[in-house]
């Protein structure tokens, strides 16, 4: 089995706009430390001018990210794992085939049940729900192919 990897954002953006998440986290990242510098006023309170300059900081540099791609949400099924980045800020989780002992597949998540008594869950969410068949067939076929048990839970409400 090859690798094929799902985008979880079917959004694609333009380079045009990629640069200018880039340009955009550049500047707030300018105007946070400008803050830092030449924010200290008597009547301006500490507090305020942190949260400010703080939140200006990260923020740009989440868009310099989103910009270059690292916060692209993606589901991956390769020969021997199963990787996902569901949060566009939270790491890859992997999960390799062999620490696999059942999977479950309800409507709108998956549940990797592991061998050491793990539980991992991916939630898909309602925002794209064109993407939930195709990665669950990925995830049937991998669990046939290394003869993992996999069932479909309804959930009911």
């Amino acid at each position: 089995m090859e690798g094929k990897k799902i985008d979880l954002d079917p959004d694609s953006k333009t380079k045009f706009v990629k640069l200018l998440q880039i340009i955009f986290g550049i500047f707030c990242i300018i105007a946070s430390i400008y803050f830092l510098i030449s924010g200290r006023h008597p009547d301006t309170s500490i507090a305020s001018l942190l949260v400010a300059a703080v939140f200006l900081l990260l923020f740009g540099i989440y868009q310099i990210m989103a910009g270059l791609g690292k916060t692209k949400k993606y589901f991956q099924v390769t020969q021997s794992t199963i990787s996902f980045k569901e949060h566009s800020v939270l790491p890859v989780k992997e999960i390799p085939s062999d620490k696999i002992e059942k999977i479950e597949l309800y409507p709108l998540s998956i549940k990797f049940l592991l061998k050491d008594s793990k539980k991992i869950r991916f939630r898909f969410g309602i925002s794209y729900p064109e993407i939930i068949d195709p990665v669950k067939q990925e995830v049937i076929g991998f669990a046939e192919e290394h003869g993992i048990q996999w069932n479909e839970v309804p959930e009911e409400i």
